[in-house]
C-alpha cells in the first residue's frame, strides 16, 4: 500500500509500505494492504512503519528505528485517511 506522511513543514515520507501502526484516539491500530476505508483522529504517540523504507536526507532526523526493523515517527496529533490502498497521515 502507499503511504504519505505530511507535516505543516514538509512531506516527511511517501512510498510503498507493508503495514502502518498509528496511535488512534481509542488506542493503537494497524492497517495492512487492502484495509477498509477509514478516517481517524490521531493522538500523541508513534507512527510505526514496516517495509523497505527509504527516507530523504533532510527528514531522517525526525525518524528513529524501532524494534523488529520498524521505522518510527513521533507525532503530537494528526489525522489519517485510508482509501483505495493509499494512506495519508497529516501529522503535527
Amino acid at each position: 500500500m502507499y503511504l504519505e506522511i505530511v507535516s505543516p513543514e514538509a512531506t516527511l515520507f511517501s512510498g510503498e509500505v507493508t503495514s502502518i501502526v498509528v496511535p488512534g484516539a481509542s488506542g493503537d491500530f494497524e492497517m495492512l494492504n487492502n484495509h477498509a476505508p477509514i478516517v481517524s483522529i490521531l493522538k500523541e504517540g508513534f507512527v510505526k512503519i514496516s517495509g523497505d523504507i527509504v527516507l530523504n536526507e533532510d527528514v531522517q532526523d525526525k525518524f528513529t528505528k524501532g524494534d523488529k526493523g520498524n521505522t518510527l515517527l513521533k507525532i503530537n496529533s494528526g489525522t489519517l485517511e485510508m482509501k483505495d490502498n493509499k494512506v495519508i497521515v497529516l501529522a503535527d
